[in-house]
């Protein structure tokens, strides 16, 4: 079971959302706040990323060709070089007849910088733990030595984007939809042993990764504490003291957790009827199932389907997976 990848999709609200900026020297742009997770890629030249008012603790961030930045929180933030340019707000984008992104040009006459800049429709009212533990921001330096796909995968964007050529428009977005799992996948590779905290070392553990494993595969079985301690090969009390260490929470309660977190995506995201989303999930029945989500949702199952799809259309079916 590739947690990473189900927790990402658990999260998912649409596809990503992608635009081709081009600066001048002088160049500013203001970049609202967006819903999600903002991020840019460097193809070309330099530029600075200059925190908004509310963040104004965080020094501008110089970024050069090939680095890639990930905003957690898709905050607010200027793109200037030099840091200071009076910032002009993001322009409305403009897209070609068959082109998978937008276009944006700003600033003068000086030298040339091209990004790729975006965001990752995530659902950022109940977000994962793995994710809420990432810093607001994550910069990673252009090194292809210490992270080959990454900088594979933007040197094929640069290609693809400056060379378009038949299939382009498909792989765009597929190559943009795979950054995101290279970005989180370098980040918490980089994380050291000994500094390793919560699930940057929950992933790697090999007592409490495997019964994480076992949970996102099939959060419909009746687990206890036993069966996965059992799974990771310590006695009952030490695996939930590690589990609880680790993860920030006990095992039966992340099992709570991923249940409501899987039933919710199959409620926006597919025509599965309620009876099949409760067995899928672990509950006996309709009655008890409905109980528990609402418990943890505020609302009733139905409800928040015909909530949620009112608030997010773009979300479709095969969005939603098929977990369980």
């Amino acid at each position: 079971m590739d947690i990473l990848s189900e927790v990402l999709a658990s999260m998912r609200t649409g596809r990503p959302v992608s635009v081709q900026t081009t600066g001048r020297v002088p160049f500013g742009l203001r970049l609202p706040p967006v819903a999600g997770a903002g991020f840019h890629v460097v193809l070309s030249g330099t530029c600075w990323l200059v925190p908004l008012e509310e963040a104004a603790h965080q020094p501008p961030l110089p970024l050069g060709p090939g680095d890639v930045v990930f905003l957690r929180d898709g905050r607010g933030h200027i793109l200037a070089d030099p840091p200071d340019t009076p910032a002009e707000v993001e322009q409305a984008s403009q897209f070609s007849p068959g082109s998978p992104l937008g276009t944006v040009t700003v600033g003068g006459e000086g030298p040339r910088t091209d990004l790729l800049c975006g965001n990752y429709h995530l659902d950022q009212d109940r977000p994962h733990p793995l994710v809420r533990q990432l810093p607001e921001i994550i910069h990673l330096p252009a090194s292809p030595a210490r992270h080959p796909e990454l900088a594979s995968a933007v040197q094929l964007l640069r290609t693809e984007l400056e060379q378009p050529r038949p299939g382009s428009v498909g792989i765009v977005p597929a190559l943009i939809d795979s950054l995101l799992l290279y970005i989180l996948r370098a980040w918490l590779e980089e994380r050291p042993a000994v500094q390793a905290r919560g699930w940057a070392a929950a992933l790697g553990d090999a007592a409490v990764a495997p019964a994480l494993a076992a949970i996102h595969e099939k959060p419909g079985a009746q687990w206890t504490v036993e069966s996965l301690a059992a799974r990771a090969g310590l006695s009952r009390a030490a695996f939930a003291r590690r589990f609880n260490d680790l993860v920030g929470e006990p095992p039966m309660a992340y099992l709570t957790r991923w249940r409501m977190t899987t039933a919710a995506r199959l409620l926006r995201g597919s025509e599965v009827p309620l009876s099949a989303v409760a067995a899928r999930t672990g509950y006996g029945s309709e009655y008890s199932f409905a109980k528990a989500f609402k418990r943890e949702y505020g609302q009733a199952p139905g409800g928040y389907r015909r909530e949620v799809r009112a608030a997010w259309p773009g979300v479709t079916t095969s969005d939603a997976g098929s977990s369980g």
